[in-house]
């Protein structure tokens, strides 16, 4: 059996027994992906018919990220990713600007790979439901592109920047055992009450500048 093929079962196979209703792990916060707010992606796999579809878009439905992991009996590691305009509705449109955010349409990854990332750094705030309640300053590069399959185990390239490139970052971190804590600012570690109270309507510079 071909890789694509198998890759394209196990997939669908996880999708039946791990669709909405049955044993998920966590819903994954507000990080790079989403924004400083708490995001809610959930473990799920876009099948290969429209009932599969549907259940994996409900399994996701709030995600603005994704969330991926090691998979079973087949060396895949799973992303999926959604950023929808409505989850933006309560980010002020200079807070959207700076962090280079727009919609991203519900998509799966299958063993992602970065291949290139910029020079160029932004660094913003991440949460994650790893480490729930929490927040801190993470440096990012501003553009990556990744190689990885499809749902249907398809070649696929993704030339990302801004807050999609970050949303990326995060979850291939994710893939190999990596949070955000292990590359942010530690000094801006905080907990969410902190940053909605204080930080929360500064932009990066400002929060910069006050912490010296």
């Amino acid at each position: 059996m071909s890789v694509s093929r198998r890759v394209r079962r196990r997939i669908e196979e996880i999708l039946r027994t791990q669709g909405p209703g049955r044993n998920r792990p966590g819903r994954a916060p507000g990080s790079a992906a989403a924004g400083p707010a708490p995001e809610r992606p959930r473990d799920s796999q876009q099948g290969n018919t429209e009932t599969h579809r549907a259940d994996a878009e409900n399994h996701a439905r709030g995600a603005r990220r994704g969330i991926g992991r090691a998979q079973l009996g087949l060396a895949l590691q799973l992303a999926v990713i959604e950023d929808r305009e409505e989850y933006h509705k309560d980010f002020p449109a200079d807070q959207l600007v700076e962090r280079e955010r727009r919609p991203v349409a519900f998509h799966v990854l299958v063993n992602p790979v970065i291949t290139e990332m910029s020079e160029e750094r932004a660094e913003f705030f991440e949460g994650c439901l790893s480490l729930s309640g929490f927040l801190g300053l993470v440096p990012r590069a501003r553009r990556v592109c990744v190689e990885c399959l499809d749902e249907h185990g398809r070649q696929k390239q993704i030339a990302a920047s801004g807050w999609y490139a970050r949303i990326l970052q995060h979850e291939i971190d994710h893939l190999q055992g990596t949070l955000y804590i292990d590359r942010m600012e530690s000094v801006t570690f905080t907990s969410m009450d902190n940053w909605n109270q204080f930080w929360k309507a500064l932009p990066v510079a400002e929060i910069r500048k006050q912490l010296g």
